[in-house]
Formats: C-alpha cells, structure tokens, sequence
C-alpha cells in the first residue's frame, strides 16, 4: 500500500494548485493600480479588501497590512461533555472573538513574505467549541501562518515555514471560509503544517507539492501534492494527496496540539481528495469527494494505550453551494455525507464504524470591509458508541446549532 501511496504521490506532485493563492493583477489602461493579489485564502463570497494599507519598506518594497476583527455567537442542544482540550464543560451558549488578526505580508519581486499574527477560534460541526484564548494556544500558536517565498519567475516559486495545507476546500479560519464552521470533513484533513513547498504553472495548470510535519507533528516526512486544471473562466478541477510513505509513530510524534483520540491515526493517514468549482451567474457549485486510509501497522502504535486497530478509512462527500442575491447579500448551503470502515475511531464518534451526516445555511450580509453572517447546522450520527457522541451523557447522536459572525476584513 506504501508502494501505491508514494507512486500516486510522486504522479500528482509531478503534475501536482499553487499556494499564491491569486495571480498579479495587472493595471488596467488609464486608470489606478489593480488591487494587490494578496497571499491568503479566500473562499466566497467573503473577499479581501481591495485596498488594503500598505507602506514602503525602504529596500523590501510595498509591503500590505490587512486581517480581520470579527465576533460570534452560538447556542446549541446536546452540547459537548467535557473532553481533554476544554478547561471546563462546554457550555450551551457562547460569546467569543472568533478572529483578532493582522497580516503582513509583500506579494511580488524575488523575496516576499507572508506572517499572520493574532488570536482565534476554529468551531467545526458535531465537535466541542474552544474558546479563542485556548485555542490559539493549544493549537497553532499566536503566529498560526508564516512563510518566506522565492520567486525567481513569475511561474515558479519555493516557500518555507507555516504554511496550509495544500489539502482540501476549507481553509484554517472563519473568514477564509463560506460558512463559519468546518465540516466533519474537514476533521479528516491537516490544517497547518512546518516544512517547504514548491509552486509552478503551466499555461492553465497550477502544481504544488510540499515536503512537512503533516498533522503539526515535527515528524518531517508527510508528503502533499495538489494540481488544479483551470477549464475555463467558471470551471475548475483540481486533485490532492497526501501522506506519510515510512510512517510516524506516538513516541516519535512530538505534537503541540492535543492528544485527541485519532491523533495518531491522522498523523498516519493517506489523503485523496477531488474537487470541482463551477460559477455560473449568481450560482457557485462546489462538490468534494474525500478518501482517508489508515493502515493497521500505523494505527496500532498507540504507544501504550494497548489499542488494537484494524485497518480504517473514510469515504465522504460535500456540496457546497452559494447564491449572490446581489453585492450585498448571499446564501450558502452545505451538506455532507462521511462514513468510516475499520476500527480507528477516525470520527471520533467510536470504533464501531459510524457515519454521518449534516445540513449547515450561511446567509451573509457584506457591506464593503463589514460582515455579517450566520450558520444553521445540523449533525446527525448513525452507528456511533454510546459515550462518544453528543450530549452530556455521550449517547445523543444529534445536534444543532445557530450561530452568528460579525466582524471587519480591513
């Protein structure tokens, strides 16, 4: 299986979309300068502000100055019993910053640079919600995202540092996303990871491939691939893997974010996605297919916990769909499907090879930097173990939630 992973992943790397995540704008006749093609990640119908701050840094060049301030708000039934990441029970209401960021970053010639400072929080359907505080420290740090690039050519380019993952359609923070919270599948994909990567294209195909410590491990031997096809104007397909060929053991794992369940499963994972963008009008479509496997040799190395795991894996499926009324107001809908074979409790809903399902709504309101938005979501579990799923028993296999976002992208 190791053989077939590594032949896959050298393949998509060598025909493996770039991480500069937008292209150089160029000026348009007799006017003002494009807007910067900003490094970070967006997804619709959130955007960076256009007109960002910027300054001249004597021989660095224009360097840009955004980020986002934004608040939210949640209730839900069947919360979340008290598990080893949260200080106490989580409660059924909250109020929370979910991003206080600043990012710096240059976006052309030679040298650029990309440092994203500041607290946040990363609430995923159907898991306990962490308050900011906690999370930027038990996770990522209060520099959660920080690369130097060269780009020798318009077309090719190296990076190094913190960098996200090159797996997936979600990115690591709320306003990056179409709906304030994750997917479950989401939960089976590395978010951010240490190490180097390479971008190239050719004409309309774009090819990255990075060498990391994967799950945020400091085991530096997880490979990623990614290649996006641009069709045309409104259809895009692109195709991920991801891995680690040789292996990561617990004792070898020296990993900053909690000891969850399936910390070592994940870390031992083999990621293949697939996915297509359409944008027709008013209308963007975006269905995802995912495929996860853990071998039994990887899972069973719990260093001494005394599980014995079989070989797992996933196989679920996303379609997120959006609809601009007009410049100001827009409707997102996601649904998901993710069922788990084997025994590595790869949901975290139990060993018992459970699947699941959920429905989240996103109507937004943007207003130039200004936000506002809010999810309606619903998880639904069938075949989990009893006390590994919601409620404060564990046994409840429903929950839902309303929550709302407000906030700034200056």
């Amino acid at each position: 299986m190791r053989k077939s992973f590594i032949s896959t992943a050298v393949l998509v790397a060598l025909a493996a979309p770039t991480l500069v995540f937008a292209e150089d704008a160029a000026p348009a006749a007799d006017s003002a300068p494009a807007a910067p093609a900003l490094l970070q990640g967006m997804n619709f119908p959130l955007s960076n502000n256009p007109n960002p701050l910027n300054f001249e840094a004597g021989p660095l060049g224009k360097v840009y100055v955004s980020g986002a301030l934004s608040g939210i708000a949640l209730t839900q039934n069947h919360k979340v019993a008290l598990d080893g990441w949260n200080a106490s029970k989580e409660q059924t209401s909250y109020g929370d910053l979910s991003n206080a960021q600043a990012i710096v970053q240059k976006v052309d010639g030679l040298f650029q640079f990309y440092v994203q400072a500041g607290g946040y929080s990363q609430p995923t359907l159907g898991t306990a919600y962490t308050k900011s505080t906690k999370q930027t420290s038990d996770s990522y740090g209060y520099i959660p995202v920080a690369f130097a690039k060269l780009a020798p050519t318009d077309n090719f380019s190296i990076q190094a540092g913190k960098l996200p993952t090159l797996i997936g359609t979600e990115y690591a923070f709320t306003f990056q996303n179409t709906n304030i919270e994750r997917g479950l599948i989401w939960g089976q994909e590395n978010v951010i990871s240490r190490g180097v990567q390479a971008n190239a294209t050719f004409g309309p195909l774009a090819v990255s491939g990075a060498l990391t410590d994967g799950f945020y491990t400091q085991d530096y031997k997880y490979l990623t691939a990614l290649a996006t096809y641009t069709i045309n104007d409104s259809n895009s397909l692109s195709i991920a893997a991801g891995g680690n060929p040789s292996g990561t053991k617990a004792r070898d794992i020296d990993n900053k974010l909690p000891v969850l369940p399936n910390s070592v499963a994940l870390a031992n994972s083999q990621q293949y996605n697939l996915y297509y963008k359409n944008v027709t009008g008013a209308w963007t479509f975006q269905p995802i297919l995912q495929y996860t496997r853990v071998n039994a040799e990887s899972s069973n190395d719990y260093a001494t916990s005394g599980n014995n795991l079989g070989n797992g894996h996933t196989l679920g499926g996303s379609l997120i769909v959006n609809y601009d009324f007009n410049e100001n107001y827009s409707l997102a809908a996601r649904g998901e499907y993710i069922k788990e074979t084997g025994h590595d409790d790869l949901l975290t809903y139990g060993v018992n090879a459970p699947k699941a399902w959920t429905l989240t709504l996103t109507p937004t309101y943007k207003q130039k930097s200004f936000f506002a938005r809010a999810d309606l979501s619903y998880v639904k579990v069938n075949g989990g173990d009893n006390g590994s799923m919601f409620g404060t028993t564990s046994k409840e296999d429903t929950q839902a939630r309303a929550m709302g976002e407000v906030g700034f992208l200056f």
